[in-house]
């Protein structure tokens, strides 16, 4: 499975909060403990590896200390790191967490959303043609922080349908053209509503916004994911399908988009019909957003979750 987008290291620094500063009106966190974590399009990879896949990611970081952590973090994963691109132009993007009594009291972002400089472009679009010659699948990760460039965009399309494989893409911006030859798109319904151009506050509303972006993409699917409202899978001339979530209890969504990506891509891959492989993502992420922070869910979490299955 190739997972080519925008690589991250999310930070967390967790404590607890007693006083209030005597330099200015805010809380003074006193740190217990400290963490890293791969994230964005890394945590997807990271998904798919806790599912069994062998996941090989496509992306560029810096030349940096929080650049060696992540690779750090990957390898100790499993996760394939040879197609990474290293920018000395730009740092690894990181963001950090000061979290107290269980909420987040502020986020630290170090990040350039500049798209990508030509050399580096070229690079990485050598290294996609490489990863993706022997792939079962694709997931497109886009944060929005520069990486997937509309003509790095196509190409992954070109060689995806070359290859035969499925392309999942978990989206950012309003020019869904950019995903044009997918198989499907995964957007929440902020997403959705910023590349219709229109809200869905109504069913019906949500139905229209999900029409115009397939005139958009030309023959993928398209899968809301509406949190507490579970999915909708909207496709040319079939009828919409929505699920509800079986989500018993929300701790923490981040990265929940990750998990969905990675589990609806890892199972068209393997060959699961889009319906059920839409299943299996909404019960995978039912679980991790039991967790804190960007998790994944392993397969015993899966089946676990899945009870009709177990017999």
């Amino acid at each position: 499975m190739v997972v080519i987008g925008d690589l991250m290291l999310d930070a967390y620094m967790i404590g607890e909060t007693r006083r209030i500063s005597p330099e200015a009106p805010v809380p003074v966190v006193e740190v217990a403990e400290r963490n890293e974590r791969p994230g964005g399009a890394a945590n997807t990879a990271l998904n798919l590896a806790a599912l069994g896949a062998r996941p090989a990611l496509v992306g560029v970081l810096g030349e940096d200390a929080e650049g060696e952590r992540l690779l750090d973090l990957l390898g100790r994963a499993g996760i394939d790191t040879t197609f990474i691109v290293r920018d000395p132009t730009r740092p690894t993007t990181s963001k950090t967490r000061i979290i107290a009594r269980g909420q987040q009291i502020v986020r630290i972002d170090s990040e350039v959303r500049a798209p990508l400089a030509a050399p580096q472009e070229l690079a990485l679009m050598g290294a996609l043609r490489d990863a993706l010659a022997a792939a079962d699948g694709c997931v497109l990760s886009d944060y929005h922080k520069g990486v997937l460039t509309p003509r790095l965009s196509a190409e992954a399309m070109a060689l995806a349908r070359r290859s035969s494989c499925p392309v999942v893409v978990d989206p950012k911006g309003t020019d869904f053209s950019r995903y044009r030859g997918c198989t499907v798109v995964t957007p929440n319904v902020h997403e959705l509503e910023a590349a219709a151009g229109m809200t869905a506050e109504t069913e019906e509303l949500l139905l229209a916004a999900a029409a115009r972006l397939l005139q958009v993409l030309e023959g993928a699917a398209v899968l809301i994911t509406r949190g507490a409202g579970g999915m909708t899978l909207v496709r040319d001339q079939v009828p919409p399908r929505h699920i509800s979530t079986v989500a018993q209890r929300v701790y923490d969504v981040t990265g929940a988009g990750d998990t969905v990506a990675s589990t609806l891509a890892l199972g068209l891959a393997a060959g699961v019909p889009l319906e059920q492989a839409m299943e299996l993502a909404n019960h995978a992420a039912g679980v991790v957003v039991g967790k804190m922070g960007a998790s994944t869910v392993t397969c015993d979490e899966l089946l676990a979750a899945l009870p009709a299955l177990e017999s």
